[in-house]
């Protein structure tokens, strides 16, 4: 198993796959050559970038996210208002300190290499990275991939997961929806308890719960930054953010009880987090990035009020992250393995069995909401236009959110475990995605990336 807290990551926009990951195997790479007692003789590194991540990799932060890796930050903890300088300054002076240690002569134009024509075989989002000495000796050569949510493996770690890093042996261990069920049922426990009670294998009880209430200040803050910050989003399709516009509405006009106003708030909290995360801002993959927005928008807006009282939202998240953790161990979370349907359709299925569980559902109801918040995403294809995660996916969100919602209420009309089961849906994404065309998986080669134009 691994932990929650692992899919629940604090990282910068734009993609977990595109941005988080490389970041973190550039990084990786050069603490890798440390412990094999090469790096100070590191004079020149090479990164290939392969399949998916060169793809649309200049339009995700691909090629700065390696470069901020190199010179030693981690997604969690690098300022985003200071990404723009730190990637300039290696650009004016064509030199960067590799782990902010040893200077070398680098140019992102020649060192990172968009191999766009190499397609991985173990996932679509591979990276090659090489270090050689001043006699342009190889020192290392490791091939690496991000595998979605900011998570990275290397080769051998994929070839065998059991070596996964980050795995521990907990005390409720579950494979399936139906082993989650049924360990319920046995042990008189709701899903969060399950997997709060396997959390312990990580840390003690206070440290995942300040975890966790990270996790949520740093999802509400994000919130709160996209509903006031105006302007347009970078990359060239100068797309407006429309968040600023509509929360002042919604908060100028006297509340009204039209059902539908609800919309109106799952709408703007979602579209605030993903116009942050388009501009490369601080978020939580949720479990990705380009799905950031629909779990914070459904935990604000029915799981926090006044005050910094957590309680409520870390049962939301918990359970969340429980559902998310099926998705993980048995299909996969990377749009450029499932198409959207692996993020949003994920995000939207989490979601909705938190929510349910927040309503006081039983372990069955919280599956069944979870199963229908993914069956009608099924098929759901990642084209990002322009290889930006902007259009179509910060409406995508919005409506997701909406989605969410309606699959918690609809699974609380009954307490029989749904003809389509948890699993069944997981396994129908896991085919569906197998089965779709790659120009549908992240690489902008089709859908509306294809149809809309650029300018």
């Amino acid at each position: 198993m691994i932990s929650v807290l692992d899919l629940f990551r604090v990282g910068i926009g734009p993609s977990s796959s595109h941005t988080v990951g490389p970041m973190r195997i550039a990084r990786r790479f050069l603490e890798s050559t440390v412990e094999r007692g090469v790096f100070d003789a590191i004079d020149r590194i090479n990164v290939e970038l392969q399949g998916s991540l060169a793809l649309t990799g200049p339009g995700h932060g691909t090629v700065t996210a390696v470069i901020l890796g190199l010179l030693g930050h981690e997604p969690d903890r690098v300022d985003p208002a200071e990404v723009a300088g730190a990637v300039e300054a290696v650009r004016d002076t064509g030199r960067i300190a590799l782990l902010g240690a040893r200077e070398i002569a680098f140019d992102a134009r020649r060192d990172i290499d968009l191999a766009g024509n190499v397609i991985p075989d173990l996932h679509p989002n591979g990276m090659r990275l090489r270090a050689v000495d001043r006699r342009g000796e190889l020192l290392a050569d490791d091939l690496w991939y991000s595998t979605g949510g900011g998570f990275v493996a290397t080769r051998q770690q994929l070839l065998t997961p059991t070596t996964n890093e980050t795995a521990r042996e907990v005390p409720f261990p579950f494979g399936s929806g139906a082993d989650l069920l049924e360990m319920c049922a046995r042990e008189g426990m709701r899903v969060d308890e399950i997997v709060l009670a396997n959390e312990a294998a990580y840390r003690a009880l206070e440290e995942t719960k300040a975890g966790l209430d990270k996790v949520i200040t740093v999802m509400l803050d994000c919130i709160d930054r996209g509903l006031t910050t105006e302007g347009i989003l970078p990359g060239g399709l100068e797309v407006r953010r429309r968040a600023p516009e509509i929360w002042r509405t919604l908060r100028d006009h006297r509340p009204t009880n039209e059902a539908e106003r609800i919309f109106d708030w799952l709408d703007v909290y979602a579209m605030a987090v993903n116009e942050e995360n388009a501009a490369g801002g601080r978020v939580v993959t949720a479990p990705t990035n380009g799905a950031a927005g629909i779990i914070p928008a459904v935990m604000k807006h029915y799981c926090t009020g006044e005050g910094d009282d957590f309680a409520m939202a870390r049962k939301f998240l918990l359970t969340a992250g429980g559902i998310g953790l099926l998705y993980k161990q048995r299909a996969s979370i990377s749009g450029a393995e499932m198409g959207c349907q692996g993020e949003v359709g994920v995000a939207c299925s989490m979601a909705a069995g938190g929510l349910a569980a927040v309503w006081g559902g039983s372990p069955r109801q919280v599956a069944n909401a979870a199963e229908i918040g993914m069956e009608h995403n099924l098929g759901l294809t990642c084209d990002p236009v322009g290889g930006l995660v902007q259009i179509p996916c910060i409406e995508r969100n919005a409506i997701a959110s909406v989605t969410a919602v309606n699959a918690a209420r609809l699974a609380m009309h009954n307490d029989r475990l749904s003809r389509v089961t948890l699993d069944q849906v997981i396994e129908t994404m896991r085919q569906t995605g197998l089965d779709m065309s790659v120009k549908y998986k992240e690489t902008s080669q089709g859908g509306l990336a294809v149809n809309v134009v650029e300018c």
